[in-house]
């Protein structure tokens, strides 16, 4: 029966079994510090509604979305299931790239009010802001590699033979679509609707 034993430790672990344990547990690290920077930005979001709603003229549609986009993110549930359910994963994805792009049309609009530029609070909350974004797009490399060493192991022979035995099939991950959408700005048309509290002199920037 020892030997037996030994026999099957030698064969598991020369067929990868032993890589595929531990390219998965870096996989799921590497996840949870992507939804740990999502949720920090999703935590400086009221923070921000708060403090753009002190500016009375504000574009009510803007912020709007924003309020929406983060209950969207927020309120999908997201299991370590979630990293091998393509459809469920690119739902996250969709949701949080929508939050992403309110964000940042907000930020742009905001320009067109001196009053919140000046304003302190606003401007420590859009310092945190980018520097989340900047820790989510690191976070989101770093599984990008974890998932395709991964998936290398999954699809190489003869380790994909263990993969189709023990069901470990590729993992779902940010594709180039996903991050060239996330990451173009929103184009926003200052001509067609003028600030009421900003003055003539003012002009918009990008």
């Amino acid at each position: 029966m020892k030997r037996w034993l030994i026999l099957l430790a030698a064969v598991l672990t020369g067929c990868g079994y032993n890589d595929f344990q531990r390219l998965d547990e870096q996989a799921k690290s590497a996840w949870s510090e992507v939804l740990n920077q999502y949720q920090r930005r999703a935590d400086l979001v009221p923070n921000i509604v708060a403090t753009v709603k002190g500016e009375a003229a504000f574009e009510q549609e803007t912020l709007t979305k924003v309020v929406e986009a983060r209950a969207k993110a927020t309120s999908m549930q997201v299991t370590p299931a979630t990293l091998n359910d393509p459809q469920a994963f690119q739902k996250f994805q969709q949701a949080q790239g929508e939050l992403s792009s309110a964000l940042s049309r907000l930020m742009v609009v905001s320009e067109r009010y001196p009053d919140l530029k000046a304003n302190q609070g606003f401007r420590d909350l859009r310092v945190q802001l980018e520097g989340t974004e900047n820790r989510i797009t690191v976070a989101r490399n770093n599984y990008i590699k974890a998932v395709q060493e991964y998936n290398v192991l999954a699809r190489s022979f003869p380790t994909n033979l263990t993969a189709m035995v023990f069901n470990y099939d590729p993992k779902p991950s940010f594709t180039v679509q996903n991050e060239a959408q996330i990451s173009v700005p929103p184009t926003v048309d200052f001509g067609k609707a003028a600030a009421p509290s900003a003055p003539a002199s003012a002009t918009p920037t990008r």
